[in-house]
């Protein structure tokens, strides 16, 4: 029989020692992980890595599968899918946790450089939903890629090392900010002057006979670093992050503070789970997303068909005979844990929660019945039948859990990837990471909730 009653709190205390110092251990290969793994394209070769050298092949290696198979597959480079080959028929469905590998960040508009009164400038698009005045004066780095005309790939990756250059934003002194300070935060700072100095050296000699001459110089530091020119900026993708390293949390280190929790926390703890599900019945579904800060919108984001492709090419080298309504019933019978961060209750400002009814740091993973915002606007709301199977789930393999809302009704709001998931015909519900800080450079999350998100998913994967 269930308690009697329910609460969210702290469960700290509750965990085992056996868990705790597993917990520990595994929040440190997260922090090391999230170091390597700033952006979407070098998450998902950090998981790709990580799948390798736990057993796992690429699916277009593999002409049959059987019973057991580990398989993955990259979608464009900014996407990933891994699976693990269930005993059940596929008509029955598989089990998916699926989470986004994107975050918010400043991406570097296609043709941003450029000279003002001798300092050298990228110009930035804000991607995703961010307070911009919290991306001034914090230290950037720079990753992504350049694509050259022949098809070359130049990896770009600048500020992480103590021995590379930082870069920066500047914001107005306080001296000079009456009129700033007057704006409401949301227009305090302005779009387009969220541009990151990179340089003030003017070039000796300077090139194609520019006035710009510190412009020059850095096309000259960059032609000899990485051997591109200014053109080749349209064909690049550069992404700038904050420059903060993940740590510990806290005189007794039971949160850790890093930049990208949302959503590569619930991601990292899907593929860890992946990694060591054992013999699961129905075929297990690992699904990493890109683009759900905007929308899930292109052919890496979950409105994409994807899924549904390499769903069919995974049940096409499964079974004897293939067919589309297979496909169809197989993803109508499957249960999806859409596994994305919520809010935690934050006591600098309560007022914009309920407090019955919103996660508390360490009180377990958070489980999201609904998202949308107002009257459920655009939600996704799980059904009370999915909700009584994922409460036995976790609670038989003792999993810590709470459940949760996006702040006070017509206080807050969001959305997640479930509602794309759902509209595939398929039983879907929030379950992810409590955040303190979401969408800021810098995100806080507690261990806890961070190690019950991998044993969550691990269960459900096992059920």
């Amino acid at each position: 029989m269930s308690k009697l009653t329910f609460d969210n709190h702290n469960r700290f205390s509750e965990i085992s020692e056996t868990d705790k110092k597993y917990m520990y251990s595994f929040c440190d290969e997260y922090k090391d992980f999230m170091n390597n793994a700033k952006t979407e394209r070098e998450f998902t070769t950090e998981a790709c890595k990580l799948l390798e050298d736990n057993g796992f092949v690429e699916l277009g290696s593999k002409d049959k599968l059987v019973k057991g198979d580990k398989v993955y597959t990259i979608n464009r480079g900014k996407g990933v899918i891994a699976a693990v080959i269930g005993s059940e028929d596929f008509c029955n469905g598989v089990s998916i946790v699926g989470s986004h590998i994107d975050s918010p960040r400043l991406d570097l508009k296609p043709n941003p450089l450029y000279e003002d009164n001798h300092f050298a400038y990228f110009k930035t698009h804000y991607y995703g939903g961010i307070k911009k005045y919290q991306w001034t004066t914090i230290p950037l780095a720079l990753h992504g890629v350049a694509t050259l005309q022949d098809g070359t790939q130049i990896k770009i990756s600048i500020g992480e090392d103590d021995s590379d250059p930082t870069f920066v934003i500047s914001d107005l002194l306080p001296h000079f900010a009456r009129k700033q300070m007057e704006k409401k935060l949301s227009e305090a700072i302005d779009a387009e002057s969220l541009n990151i100095i990179i340089g003030n050296e003017e070039a000796d000699d300077c090139c194609d006979d520019s006035s710009d001459k510190v412009k020059c110089n850095i096309l000259k530091l960059l032609n000899e670093k990485y051997d591109i020119c200014e053109e080749d900026f349209i064909s690049a993708e550069i992404e700038a992050v904050p420059a903060f390293k993940a740590k510990d949390l806290g005189f007794d280190r039971s949160m850790v503070a890093a930049y990208g929790h949302d959503d590569r926390v619930c991601a990292y703890d899907a593929l860890k789970a992946i990694i060591d599900v054992k013999a699961p019945k129905k075929t297990a579904v690992c699904l990493l997303v890109d683009k759900e800060e905007i929308g899930s919108v292109g052919n890496t984001g979950m409105r994409s068909r994807h899924f549904e492709n390499i769903l069919a090419k995974i049940i096409s080298k499964t079974v004897d005979v293939y067919n589309d309504l297979l496909l169809r019933e197989t993803i109508s019978n499957s249960i999806c844990l859409s596994a994305d961060v919520c809010a935690a209750f934050d006591p600098n400002f309560p007022e914009v929660s309920d407090k019955r009814n919103i996660a508390v740091m360490n009180g377990g993973i958070g489980v999201v019945k609904y998202s949308g915002s107002g009257g459920k606007s655009g939600a996704s709301d799980a059904s009370a039948e999915l909700m009584a199977n994922i409460r036995k789930i976790f609670n038989d393999a003792e999993v810590m859990w709470q459940p949760s809302e996006l702040g006070k009704t017509d206080a807050g709001g969001g959305g997640t990837i479930a509602g794309f998931v759902a509209n595939l015909d398929m039983e879907v519900v929030d379950v992810g990471v409590p955040l303190l800080s979401m969408h800021a450079p810098y995100e806080v999350a507690g261990k806890l909730d961070i190690y019950m998100g991998y044993k969550c998913y691990k269960a459900f994967f096992e059920r």
